[in-house]
């Protein structure tokens, strides 16, 4: 029987090509969206399962409060004493590891490199989290003060084919370190990426970090500090017990200005987005944003398929009158439906599959992964997707199955089925329901582009463009003054200012701040970031001052006692207008001394934060970063003009350079991703729907052939029947745009929340995607209908 049905949808495939070749290309496209988003989804929810521990392992972090209790600071990192006092006072905690990022110049023999990802760590790290060693003993690898352990990519770049274990290397022309071990890279899964492992015990010398700063310095939170719970305990236990710790470990009252907090590893990902991370998060909500999305699409193929499969049963009413009245039973109809269903389905699934293959480059390139096609063939996947592929032949050939064998031989033969199609309701809701979907990925696509257009042309407060960043590197703070003076020996350069942080970076020191209350200094009741700079700072990124004077070289104070803040502190320090706040007495952390300026406000962070009360002073030590603006005009010129001065300074430091553009850049990419990923959904959301239209509107045209050759023998136009054949289907279609509107509205404004500072959803938008659509649709159907009306009439009313 299953033969015999086999052979009939074979049959029914190949003898209505035009069908089966929409809903084929329909479903196909479907299910490869559906499986490329699925692996995208895979992929975000699979992050640091790999190690062996990771449903026990937990993150320690840090928050900072107000005096009115809110959170000014969230940190992923913690003070370095809060690792040990942790298993010294909880000794139900399993195990207790230390990270602490950094970089460093390495180098072995002649080769040298600015290195960024590497790691002090414990020695218990491998207790913990799960490595692959293929050298050295994992035990006590990292035992000894200035032991190092390279990643396989990093040993093959520095030794080649050598064996590293055993080597010396020296890190930023300084120290020796002997090479104790090679791991093999931790996967793209994962929420931090070691290139060098360093012996935390290092971190006890006083030239690297120094034994007292690690027992007693609560004020670096710099540390990544994770916990091994043992299985079943709960951790909220834990986070109870913290404020009465910190009193108890740190001061009395320790807990109303810094709370401490547990996250699950495998959580950070996707839930975990606080102001200091390892490396940048993904996001639940895409997850869930591209879940949505993946069976939107599906659903509508299946629509597609659904609304071809009920229509074209007209063709076949005859064939399933006859089969009844010879004896088949409904039961045996169903399964022959469901069979050809299915067998379209497989045939779909085995397109999708190439354009899968096809695809995913494209897709990596989008999102920055690294997704395989053999994630395909993984067994639990392969069994998701014959799940995917029978539910989908099920759903999909479901109604037009019951559908077409609910009606009786007499009705069926007596040609009464057509009627019965033609007003079918069903397939106005599912027309609906796909334009809907498609009009809300049209208006979400819209909204995001507006909000990326607004993003870049905002008014920053100061110059990001021709700005060049470059990382300070040896004696460059004692150097700096001769560095400064030769690059501006070529007239390309015109400003270099130096800086601790520069802008596109987070602003995450923070001390406290004095303020004169009547006769004496008082803490004020805000907090205040801080940003060391120095007097080229603020005209290097051309930024307004608002009331008072930059810093300068003629007043020697200004290096020791000078600050200037900007318009937001001034509000917030409770001054009315910048002015009254020159000349007054200011204190940050131990500094004391007046305000020399206030700065206009300038975004220094990201759009999606608000504009931060900042001080600024100045502290040479603290200055990373040289911002070199140059002119537009000989850029070749001023970079190699860098380059050359900084080989003079640096002979054995690598020169290395980013544009801050690029950098600010970067602050977007997730939302210029998602952009791209709507925008291409949403026109294959349009595209299979218009499929869709256009078989719909030859079978409509089929059934009304001999209405319209009537018609034409009566006179009627060809617009008149043009219109007559479209009107239906431009109604289902401005309906559509009803619905769709609102939900996208919803969606997008709070979308836009996730920005401090942005657009609106403005009504242009829903018009456009009204236009769009309507459009679309109109070509669509008017093809087939022009068509249709141009037909002979005579040829018309003699079809049977």
């Amino acid at each position: 029987m299953f033969k015999n049905y086999l052979k009939i949808a074979l049959r029914n495939l190949l003898k209505h090509k035009t069908f089966s070749v929409i809903s084929i290309a329909g479903v196909a496209l479907g299910l490869a969206c559906f499986l490329l988003l699925s692996l995208y989804v895979k992929d975000e929810l699979s992050y640091d399962r790999h190690h062996e521990n990771a449903d026990r392992i937990y993150r320690l972090s840090r928050t900072f409060l107000s005096k009115d209790g809110t959170a000014s600071l969230r940190l992923g990192h913690a003070a370095p004493p809060f690792g040990p006092l942790v298993a010294q006072d909880f000794p139900e905690v399993e195990e207790v590891v230390r990270l602490l990022e950094t970089g460093a110049l390495v180098q072995y023999g002649e080769k040298i490199f600015n290195e960024e990802n590497m790691f002090a760590a414990e020695n218990n790290l491998f207790k913990v989290f799960t490595f692959h060693v293929e050298q050295g003993n994992p035990q006590n690898a990292l035992e000894n003060p200035f032991s190092i352990m390279f990643s396989r990519p990093m040993a093959e770049k520095y030794f080649g084919k050598e064996n590293p274990v055993g080597k010396i290397i020296r890190l930023d022309n300084q120290l020796d370190y002997t090479v104790t071990g090679v791991f093999k890279p931790l996967p793209a899964q994962s929420s931090f990426h070691p290139d060098f492992l360093v012996s935390f015990s290092t971190l006890n010398d006083d030239r690297v970090y120094g034994a007292e700063g690690l027992r007693t310095n609560f004020g670096n939170n710099s540390f990544s500090t994770f916990l091994l719970l043992p299985k079943g305990y709960d951790p909220q236990k834990l986070v109870k017990a913290f404020p009465v710790f910190q009193n108890r470990r740190i001061e009395a009252k320790a807990s109303t200005y810094s709370v401490l907090d547990l996250m699950k590893l495998t959580d950070i990902h996707l839930h975990s987005h606080l102001d200091s991370e390892i490396e940048a998060n993904g996001d639940i909500q895409y997850v869930y944003l591209f879940s949505a999305i993946a069976i939107f699409i599906l659903i509508i193929a299946c629509i597609n398929y659904m609304n071809l499969a009920t229509a074209r049963s007209a063709t076949r009413a005859k064939e399933v009158g006859m089969r009844k009245v010879i004896g088949a039973v409904r039961a045996q109809l169903v399964r022959q439906f469901l069979s050809e269903s299915i067998l379209m389905v497989v045939v779909s699934m085995l397109f999708a599959m190439i354009i899968v293959v096809l695809c995913l480059p494209y897709l990596n390139n989008f999102t920055q992964k690294t997704l395989t096609a053999k994630a395909l063939l993984d067994p639990l996947f392969l069994s998701i997707l014959a799940c995917i592929t029978l539910f989908t032949g099920v759903i999909a050939g479901s109604y037009p199955a019951f559908f077409m064998t609910s009606f009786q031989p007499v009705s069926v033969l007596k040609g009464k089925i057509a009627s019965a199609l033609k007003n079918g309701n069903l397939r106005q809701v599912l027309v609906v329901a796909q334009f809907s979907i498609a009009v809300v990925l049209i208006i979400c696509t819209a909204v995001v582009y507006n909000q990326m257009r607004y993003v870049q042309n905002y008014k920053l407060g100061y110059s990001k463009d021709q700005i060049v960043l470059l990382r300070a590197a040896g004696d460059s703070a004692t150097n700096y003054e001769s560095i400064r003076q030769q690059l501006k020996e070529n007239s390309n350069i015109l400003e270099v200012g130096r800086s601790s942080r520069i802008p596109s970076g987070r602003l995450l020191d923070s001390w406290e701040a004095y303020v004169m209350k009547g006769d004496s200094m008082a803490p004020a009741d805000i907090s205040i970031k801080s940003l060391s700079v120095d007097e080229d700072f603020i005209s290097t990124y051309q930024i307004k001052m608002a009331a008072g004077r930059n810093f300068s070289r003629e007043f020697t104070t200004d290096k020791t006692s000078g600050f200037i803040l900007n318009e937001t502190a001034v509000k917030l320090l409770g001054w009315k207008n910048p002015h009254d706040a020159i000349g007054s007495r200011f204190g940050y952390g131990e500094i004391r001394g007046q305000i020399v300026g206030v700065t206009k406000d300038y975004h220094f962070e990201s759009l999606h934060q608000k504009v931060a009360p900042i001080v600024m002073f100045s502290q040479p030590g603290n200055m990373r970063w040289m911002s070199v603006h140059i002119s537009g005009n000989n850029i070749k010129s001023a970079i190699g003009h860098m380059e050359s001065v900084w080989r003079r300074q640096f002979p054995d430091v690598p020169f290395a350079y980013e544009f801050l553009d690029q950098r600010f850049g970067k602050l977007y990419a997730r939302e210029q991703t998602q952009q791209l990923l709507f925008g291409i959904f949403a026109g294959i959301a349009i595209f299979i729907s218009c499929m869709g239209l256009l078989g719909l509107s030859m079978f409509m045209a089929e059934l009304r052939i001999k209405e319209i050759g009537v018609r034409k023998v009566l006179g009627a136009s060809v617009t008149s029947l043009v219109i007559m054949l479209s009107n239906d289907f431009l109604k289902l279609v401005l309906i559509a745009i009803v619905i769709a509107s609102p939900i996208a509205w919803y969606a997008m404004t709070n979308w836009l929340k996730d920005f401090a500072y942005h657009t609106q959803v403005n009504w242009w938008v829903f018009a456009l995607a009204g236009v769009i659509s309507i459009g679309i649709a109109l070509l669509t159907i008017s093809f087939q209908s022009i068509k249709a009306a141009l037909m002979n009439p005579v040829k018309s009313l003699k079809s049977e």
